[in-house]
């Protein structure tokens, strides 16, 4: 009977309790909590606990809390739907109502939020005894998870998808530059941030929002990148893309999740630039190659830091690119094609106007790679993989000019004769980079020095070069490129030219103290040494000269044997170059000419005036071969300054023509240069000759190679040894599979290898 009486005691002492604990969460609901004493309604809380009354206080409290929110969703939320309980995109286009719906909502997130902060703070003993050792939510994460599936996921209302569809709306509205109340967005964000599914442990942001909000944004941007690239232009598409990316990064920073970020992000670039990429790079007149034609770095820029977000983006830009380069490297080779075959159609030409094309070719090559090195480092960030698809095009068309080793080697021998005149030496150093940038493109490098030996040689002998510091610097350049085996030969030429002018400067001393008679002429002597030279130096050419330049040539000869014995001299008399005065009705003139057209001069002078000599006159009397013979009296007699009168009159020389000292001569200088010209037959000779030299020197470096190899291998698979021999020959030029193949039989011919007797 007294037990019944103490549990009836114990049911209204609760009761008791339980309804001014309640009535107290209801004041707080109605904002009144300054009129509670929260130590009492803690120590109600704190006696229910520890009489064991915990769940009835748990569940009562739910159940009070939900009640609330019940009649909140059904007195605030559900009247502050957009109207007809759509979208705000179908009923209110300036989002207004949806707006109001957010503001609403914001308003009980956040009064239910300072709600339940003064509710934890009673039952903290709750949290702290109860709920714990019950594995319940604490009262405060309680009070979210009502808030969810009362309110923000309620059975009743459809709240949730009023929720969505004007949070959408809202970003689509912004989307279209209207403004938008970014604070009551935030809030429902965060809102939704807060509050995690039950099931996924997930956020309800990540479970109901970002799916949605992505699917819509593709949709969005899909549509919009379609519109876009009809209407604008490749660099206002560019502008907008840019602007999108940026709009959505800061939408992200001001109310959407931080995760969701590369999200957006990837969708934005997947939509407006992974689909549109080549559309965007050929729209005409505005793409990319309209924008590297017409320098516009900016746009460039633009569009490698867009391209670069996707996948394929600098592959296609690098793709076009490449193809803009070989296309105007072959524009380049098809100009001088046509500028060589109306040479070709002409004629005779003359050397200085083959070396005009092969500047003029190399000069435009070089302009190109100035304009690309201008767009790699101003627009493309010094990309080096753009860099190496670049070198790759140059390559490529650079290759497909057959002569451009000559033609580099030529535009260096120009500037080195002259080109660098007034010049620095960092503008000096420049000019010479620039080349060796295209050396490095040449395949056939062997051919390159062939001809660098020829010119080189030209100008050491007949004193054109304008420098010898630069010189020295290319050839070091070169070394530094190739090699010092590329570059021993160019470095004995300049070693002969230095010993020669030592020799002399004692022949000039052996001739002060000498008894013999002395020169009537001053004799100029450069001593070659046959291995380093480009040209065939064993044979003498024929020629007779005056017997005092015999005379003098004699002396000469036995001063240097007798210094150096065991040396034989073979004098070179179609490489040498002769001051001579002439006097003619006018004035005296010193005469600039070859060794040959100072014999042919020198037969005038017993002539009395009005005399002449006949073509075979000259040709017996001189001995000079008939092919030089020609072109030396071509270049007295027809060509600018004619030393010489012919007849008949015309170009060619022939049999039986005649030939008169002009005494009539006049020129505006007094010293005058009479260049020998060449034909054309002499110059398509010369490049015969020089292929078929370059030619056989591949077969013994092939050979080498070759036997190189084998010798460190022992043995080795026919087809690796050809895959090593083109590895290890590579650096001067490209070994056709041919050629290798039939260099290994001539080595097992001559027995340095033999075939494997299993193989």
């Amino acid at each position: 009977m007294s037990s019944r009486r103490s549990q009836n005691s114990a049911d209204l002492q609760f009761n008791d309790n339980w309804e001014r604990l309640a009535q107290a969460i209801r004041e707080i609901h109605k904002k009144n909590a300054s009129i509670l004493s929260f130590e009492e309604l803690y120590r109600n809380a704190y006696n229910m606990v520890l009489h064991k009354n915990g769940d009835k206080l748990y569940n009562g409290v739910r159940g009070v809390i939900t009640q609330h929110l019940e009649e909140v969703a059904q007195a605030q939320v559900v009247p502050a739907f957009p109207l007809s309980g759509a979208s705000s995109s179908q009923t209110n286009p300036n989002g207004a109502g949806g707006a109001n719906f957010l503001k609403v909502l914001k308003n009980v997130w956040e009064d239910h939020t300072t709600c339940m902060l003064m509710i934890r703070d009673i039952l903290m003993y709750m949290d702290r005894v109860y709920a714990k050792t019950a594995n319940v939510p604490l009262v405060y994460d309680l009070g979210l998870e009502l808030f969810r599936d009362t309110i923000v996921r309620s059975q009743k209302h459809p709240i949730q998808n009023h929720l969505l569809d004007v949070l959408l709306q809202q970003i689509k509205l912004e989307r279209e530059n209207e403004i938008i109340d970014r604070s009551s967005v935030k809030a429902s964000m965060d809102m939704l941030l807060e509050l995690t599914d039950a099931s996924t442990k997930d956020t309800v942001y990540a479970t109901d929002f970002e799916g949605r909000f992505l699917e819509t944004s593709s949709e969005y941007y899909r549509v919009e990148g379609q519109m876009l690239v009809g209407e604008c232009d490749s660099p206002e598409y560019m502008k907008k893309v840019e602007k999108r990316l940026i709009e959505e990064e800061q939408r992200v920073r001001h109310y959407l999740s931080p995760s969701t970020e590369p999200k957006i992000r990837s969708i934005v670039e997947e939509e407006l630039i992974s689909k549109h990429l080549k559309t965007v790079i050929e729209m005409e007149n505005s793409g990319l190659i309209p924008m590297l034609r017409n320098e516009k770095m900016d746009d460039l820029g633009r569009m490698y830091k867009l391209f670069g977000r996707v996948l394929k983006g600098h592959e296609e830009m690098k793709s076009a690119i490449s193809e803009h380069i070989r296309e105007l490297g072959k524009a380049i080779n098809e100009t001088v094609s046509s500028n060589i075959s109306s040479e070709s159609s002409g004629g005779s030409g003359d050397k200085q106007t083959g070396a005009s094309v092969a500047i003029k070719w190399v000069q435009e090559v070089l302009d190109l790679k100035d304009k690309f090195d201008k767009v790699q480092n101003l627009a493309l960030s010094n990309d080096k993989a753009f860099q190496t698809s670049f070198n790759e095009a140059f390559e490529h068309f650079i290759n497909k000019n057959s002569k451009s080793p000559e033609f580099i080697s030529l535009f260096i021998d120009d500037n080195l004769k002259k080109g660098l005149k007034g010049k620095t030496e960092e503008e000096v150093d420049s000019v010479l980079d620039k080349t060796i940038t295209l050396f490095r493109f040449i395949g056939e490098k062997d051919v390159f020095e062939r001809y660098y030996k020829q010119h080189l040689a030209k100008r050491l002998l007949l004193g054109r070069s304008v420098s010898d510091d630069a010189e020295r610097g290319m050839i070091g350049k070169l070394k530094v490129e190739c090699g010092y085996q590329f570059t021993t030969k160019l470095e004995g030429m300049f070693n002969d030219m230095r010993i020669s002018a030592d020799t002399m400067a004692d022949f000039k001393d052996f001739l002060d103290k000498s008894v013999l008679e002395k020169p009537k002429m001053d004799l100029g002597v450069t001593v070659l040494t046959s291995t380093f030279w480009p040209m065939n130096l064993s044979a003498s050419p024929r020629c007779n000269f005056p017997a005092e330049i015999t005379k003098a040539c004699e002396t000469f000869q036995r001063f240097y044997l007798g210094r150096h014995s065991g040396r034989r001299l073979t004098w070179q008399s179609n490489m040498g170059t002769a001051d001579i005065r002439g006097s003619f009705k006018s004035r005296k003139h010193d005469l600039n000419v070859s060794t040959y057209q100072m014999v042919i001069l020198l037969m005038f002078n017993d002539l009395p005036e009005g005399e002449s000599l006949s073509y075979e006159q000259i040709k017996g009397e001189s001995d000079i071969p008939e092919s030089d013979l020609k072109r030396n009296l071509q270049s007295l007699a027809c060509a600018r300054y004619k030393i010489l009168v012919k007849e008949p009159k015309g170009k060619d020389i022939n049999h039986g023509d005649v030939f008169y000292f002009n005494y009539e001569f006049t020129a505006p200088y007094q010293r005058i240069k009479i260049p020998t010209v060449a034909s054309k037959v002499e110059t398509e000779g010369e490049r015969k000759e020089t292929r078929e030299k370059v030619e056989e020197a591949r077969k013994h470096q092939t050979e080498a190679a070759i036997v190189r190899i084998m010798k460190d291998r022992k043995t080795m698979e026919h087809n690796n040894l050809i895959a090593e021999v083109t590895r290890q020959l590579q650096p001067r030029f490209v070994p056709i599979p041919a050629l290798i193949k039939k260099r290994i039989e001539a080595l097992i011919e001559r027995e340095y290898l033999e075939r494997a007797p299993d193989r």
